[in-house]
């Protein structure tokens, strides 16, 4: 295999992200999903056939997320956010040095790969989402609320701990079929990923994730596949994924594991399915979107400038988007240097600039 490299970049806020780029051929990127190490996922039982496979026909850039690997351990807060999430991964994608490149979303990775195709569709030739969702946990019925309390709960008991009792719950939820090494190295991986409270609120701030809405946006080809017994996201989680994506296409795979492992029948079909479905360049895109207004805005900008426009407040528009207001201030300063807007009136200005241009595609 092509060697191996890892390195670093910069976040918007100061935080510095590890990523890793092998393999050659035209470009994947991986979203960063929960509990990964850079370095370790090489020597893993649970992790090396995928590096290895989505590597040898083509070039992988992956990361470990913030407060995770070798990625900065200690973050804000506030920093566990949608917007933030997919900023690292924009963040990663211009460090990596890749222009056009299909997109993986695995499990959690699946909502903020979702995002991050919407608001840069000129970027991502494919689209493929494995065991993902839309909504987390925090969103769904209340048994699955329920569930998710629990399970917050021993994260923050048992995560550090060195006896794994604690820990061995999620590793059977993720791998029932397991191997008792590969069982083993999942419950390390928990305690050498990330911190107890640092898990704790990864966890919270998925479980709160809402991208139905987003995944009817997506013009992208799109493959979602998901395992029929998946214990951690349902299949029915999956189909919802499948069925929210205009045009996409769904595979159901045999299997329990929520991370297929390398022995187990649904992996090749998944690897090969993966494989045609990118080799494809006339896969069926979605019908394309509404003619964008004439300005260099992201998706979540636009939003935001909507809902000024329609006459809300920060506080408003913070609640409606599930944002803090700092966050919202900081998309409105970043729009009025786009606008190349200033001083008192900037925010009118911005409005009557969206209205104008909304006037126009219409």
């Amino acid at each position: 295999m092509p060697t191996r490299r890892f390195a670093f970049c910069t976040a918007a806020d100061g935080v510095r992200l590890a990523f890793g780029v092998h393999g050659g051929g035209p470009a994947i990127v991986k979203a960063a999903n929960w509990m990964t190490h850079l370095e370790h996922d090489w020597q893993s039982p649970v992790w090396r056939h995928w590096l290895e496979g989505l590597g040898e026909h083509h070039t992988l850039v992956h990361y470990d997320e913030r407060g995770c690997g070798l990625s900065d351990r200690d973050v804000a807060g506030d920093a566990f956010t949608l917007d933030q999430w997919v900023a690292d991964l924009e963040a990663v994608v211009d460090a990596a040095g890749v222009d056009r490149f299909a997109l993986l979303g695995i499990s959690q990775g699946a909502a903020l790969a979702i995002a991050y195709a919407v608001r840069h569709p000129d970027r991502v030739t494919h689209l493929v989402v494995y065991g993902g969702y839309a909504r987390g946990r925090a969103r769904r019925d209340v048994v699955q609320r329920e569930e998710a309390e629990v399970l917050v709960e021993a994260i923050r008991v048992g995560w550090g701990r060195s006896n794994s009792a604690f820990r061995r719950l999620f590793t059977t939820l993720f791998l029932p079929g397991g191997t008792p090494e590969q069982m083993a190295w999942f419950d390390e991986v928990q305690r050498t990923s990330a911190s107890p409270e640092t898990a704790a609120r990864i966890w919270t701030a998925r479980g709160a994730l809402d991208v139905t809405d987003l995944a009817a946006r997506v013009r992208t080809p799109t493959l979602v596949a998901h395992a029929r017994g998946d214990a951690v996201v349902s299949f029915e989680e999956g189909r919802l994924v499948a069925g929210s994506i205009p045009g996409a296409r769904f595979l159901p795979l045999d299997g329990h594991n929520h991370i297929l492992l390398a022995d187990e029948p649904a992996w090749p079909r998944f690897l090969e399915a993966t494989e045609a479905f990118l080799a494809d360049e006339h896969a069926p895109a979605a019908a394309p979107a509404p003619r964008a207004p004439a300005w260099d805005l992201s998706g979540r900008e636009e939003e935001i400038l909507a809902l000024v426009a329609d006459g809300r407040s920060n506080e408003e528009i913070a609640e409606r988007l599930v944002l803090s207001v700092r966050t919202v201030e900081r998309h409105l300063s970043n729009i009025y240097a786009k606008l190349r807007l200033s001083g008192k009136a900037a925010r009118a200005a911005a409005a009557a600039r969206f209205a104008h241009e909304a006037r126009r595609s219409a």
